[in-house]
């Protein structure tokens, strides 16, 4: 295992019982799922606060002065890479049928689409999935343990936390041998992701709902729907709040009027 995994699995450990420790002199949350709520409050906050000074700037730096057809291809080959860990858990998970499929849509991105700067794939039918270590392990009945925020990563659990080190070890970009390539690889693809998610900010902060418990709702319901390929037991879907539709009729009205993402 690589140096630099080893160290961020140690640094995961840490933020574990870190959250253990806070969770300890902290009051019980009402939401079950997050006993360590004070510490995960504590740790959005400083996540927030770099967003604002760091991170969102430059995104929209980026999505305003870059042509949308780089921001598109960027994209795109980033998507692509990422398909070899999903393949990695196709396999995991037994999904035979659908690690064929993925398999032929990195090879159709990355020799038709010029190194998966074009998504060709899509157009012939092979639709890009998303799978991970945590929902390998979801699916051999690793339960999710409490809801954690990792500092400069955001929501998670207990499981899917310690399971990163699994998907950054067959993730093509951390497995560059040229550390200062790595790492602007690296940065490239944050401030890429961050770029597609600035509406949606927008959006949830005009919404006047606490975006503590919106994001941590919202990680609850997309990690259900990813585990379940989309369809999950009724018992384990989330009850919408009002605060919930409002907020996706505010996200659906900005995306609209937003223009198209890359």
């Amino acid at each position: 295992m690589p140096n630099y995994v080893r160290l961020c699995y140690k640094l995961g450990m840490l933020i574990c019982l870190a959250a253990l420790s806070a969770g300890c002199a902290t009051v019980t949350s009402p939401d079950k799922r997050d006993p360590w709520e004070t510490f995960n409050r504590s740790m959005y906050t400083f996540n927030d606060t770099l967003d604002r000074a760091i991170a969102r700037p430059v995104a929209q730096a980026y999505k305003d002065y870059l042509p949308t057809a780089v921001q598109r291809g960027t994209s795109n080959f980033f998507h692509n890479i990422g398909d070899v860990v999903v393949v990695v858990n196709d396999i995991l998970q037994l999904k035979l049928a659908q690690a064929v499929q993925d398999f032929a849509r990195l090879m159709v991105n990355s020799i038709l689409g010029v190194y998966g700067l074009f998504d060709v794939a899509t157009q012939l039918d092979l639709p890009k999935h998303k799978e991970d270590f945590g929902q390998t392990l979801a699916t051999w009945g690793v339960g999710d343990g409490p809801y954690l925020v990792l500092p400069f990563l955001g929501p998670s659990n207990v499981r899917d936390a310690i399971s990163l080190p699994a998907d950054w070890e067959v993730d093509p970009v951390l497995d560059i041998n040229d550390s200062t390539r790595r790492w602007e690889a690296s940065l490239l693809r944050i401030i890429d992701k961050r770029a597609s998610y600035l509406e949606a900010t927008r959006a949830m902060e005009k919404s006047g709902i606490d975006p503590y418990v919106f994001m941590r709702d919202a990680y609850f319901q997309y990690r259900i729907n990813l585990i379940y390929d989309g369809n999950p037991p009724a018992a384990d879907i989330p009850k919408a709040t009002q605060e919930d539709r409002l907020l996706e009729d505010e996200l659906e009205k900005e995306l609209q009027g937003g223009g198209s993402t890359p």
